[in-house]
């Protein structure tokens, strides 16, 4: 069954593409036809698009590696921060950090660099400052949080990016590019879909659209992400179960033994005694 349907992509508006003027051949295969100057988007090929990415992702998940999201335009920047901390995955809805991908070490810096401003903010080290040098620090803080606060949790580089509006996120899709990670993308009839492993044909511009694909990634995610759990718990408990089946053999191979030594003694009794 399609995670979403026809009406739900047609109500939201995902059927709106660009004006023809500003359209990429490369989507022709995605238009279904031009009214009044505008490109309109073949919605039964997005429902399929979004069902194939959404069972990728939900594969990612499964397997416990992370999904960056990316979307620095104004109407997806309050849902992907939503959405994405839903289900934990971390996101980049400022300005893009150039080399975040490609010289991910440097960027790993600049997040150690601000807790370590929280711990020596913390443990009173900074309290001997002057005004000036406590106000120098926050800003840098407040600066490293607002670029770079919602990948903290990123230890390792992502194992795929969702991208919204491949035109304005080129950078991040040529770094994902150069280092082999999938890109995931909602792209729109002004955009060339080449680079992007599984493209959404939807328009990227309504806030409305973009959030009712997303609610059907993010639903995809959820359930890799139980689904995780679950093996999990089973795994632990074939363990414990394993663990307890040794325990048990070893204790009856320690309760044979001291039979075997109370059926051997009387008899090394009677030849002591003859």
């Amino acid at each position: 069954m399609s995670r979403t349907n026809f009406d739900q992509l047609l109500e939201a508006g995902c059927h709106f593409g660009h004006l023809k003027r500003k359209w990429d051949p490369a989507m022709a295969p995605y238009i279904f036809m031009e009214r009044n100057g505008i490109h309109i988007i073949d919605l039964h090929k997005t429902v399929a698009k979004i069902d194939e990415a959404a069972e990728a992702m939900k594969q990612i998940a499964k397997s416990g590696k992370k999904i960056l999201f990316v979307a620095t335009k104004k109407q997806a920047k309050s849902v992907i921060a939503e959405k994405a901390t839903q289900v934990g995955m971390p996101y980049v809805i400022e300005r893009w950090p150039g080399g975040m991908l490609t010289n991910f070490p440097t960027i790993r810096k600049a997040v150690k660099k601000m807790t370590t401003i929280d711990k020596l903010l913390a443990d009173g080290t900074y309290s001997n400052l002057s005004k000036r040098e406590l106000l120098q620090v926050t800003r840098q803080r407040a600066k490293l949080e607002k670029n770079l606060g919602s990948i903290a949790d990123l230890n390792r580089l992502p194992s795929a990016l969702f991208v919204v509006d491949v035109l304005k996120e080129q950078i991040a899709v040529r770094e994902a590019n150069r280092l082999g990670i999938p890109v995931f993308a909602i792209v729109d009839t002004n955009s060339n879909p080449d680079n992007i492993d599984f493209m959404i044909p939807a328009n990227d511009d309504s806030a409305k659209s973009i959030e009712v694909i997303l609610d059907a990634c993010i639903a995809a995610i959820n359930e890799g992400l139980e689904e995780r759990k679950v093996e999990k718990a089973d795994a632990d408990a074939a363990a414990a179960s394993q663990k307890d089946g040794k325990g048990e053999e070893e204790a009856e191979d320690v309760e044979d033994a001291a039979e075997e030594a109370q059926e051997e003694a009387p008899a090394v009794e009677e030849e002591a005694a003859e």
